[in-house]
């Protein structure tokens, strides 16, 4: 009997990945915070609940409410129905998640060049250089906040056609924002965001434009 909601996560991730090392992968979460999800209400692990309970449900075609309590529809597909989806090991791609992002114009205490935190899956069309990063404030809207962001190309300095594009833009002072560009006077630009107003008149010192943004 599956007592757990770890019990019924692993049970349900078995029948379309080997490893939950895979499974985190292709949902795009960090391995450690997945697998402490599988030992969930077991000594060293993590409890989850209903927004991961419903994104673990529509991955493994599952019931959340299954995971969540052990009651309601909780038949797992046989590997044969989901073979095509199993992703090999050795050839699953993943791209660095090398810092957070700012979104909003007050404080922005994250550079890029923090490092490798983390891997996750990488999004369809990705190049050899896509890297990510994870936005840290609402500027974009609440629902961006710790959102990962794609991109690649950078640029140094910033190319025409980038103008009127969102993008990831790294300032002198290392602020690293998520803004769409737009010419300003004297050679500068100005910032444009969702729900604040513009930062007006700075220099980039480079930028490079989103390829795809995705919850984490």
């Amino acid at each position: 009997m599956l007592k757990t909601r770890g019990d019924r996560l692993r049970t349900a991730r078995a029948k379309l990945f080997k490893s939950a090392r895979l499974a985190a992968r292709a949902l795009g979460v960090p391995v450690a915070t997945y697998g402490a999800h599988e030992r969930a209400e077991s000594p060293g692990g993590r409890d989850y609940g209903p927004d991961e309970a419903e994104r673990y449900g529509r991955r493994f075609k599952v019931a959340p409410e299954w995971l969540l309590t052990g009651r309601g529809p909780g038949a797992v597909p046989t590997p044969a129905a989901f073979e095509a989806e199993q992703p090999d090991e050795s050839t699953a791609r993943t791209v660095k998640v090398v810092g957070y992002v700012g979104a909003g114009a007050e404080a922005h205490f994250y550079a890029v060049a923090q490092g490798e935190l983390d891997e996750v899956s990488a999004p369809d069309g990705a190049a050899p250089d896509t890297v990510a990063v994870e936005i840290r404030g609402n500027s974009l809207g609440e629902l961006f906040d710790r959102w990962l962001v794609f991109y690649d190309s950078v640029r140094r300095p910033v190319t025409s056609d980038l103008i009127g594009r969102l993008c990831v833009i790294g300032l002198p002072d290392d602020r690293v924002l998520v803004k769409k560009i737009r010419r300003g006077r004297g050679g500068l630009f100005d910032l444009h965001s969702n729900t604040e107003d513009p930062i007006r008149g700075v220099s980039i010192d480079w930028a490079a434009r989103v390829k795809n943004m995705v919850p984490r």
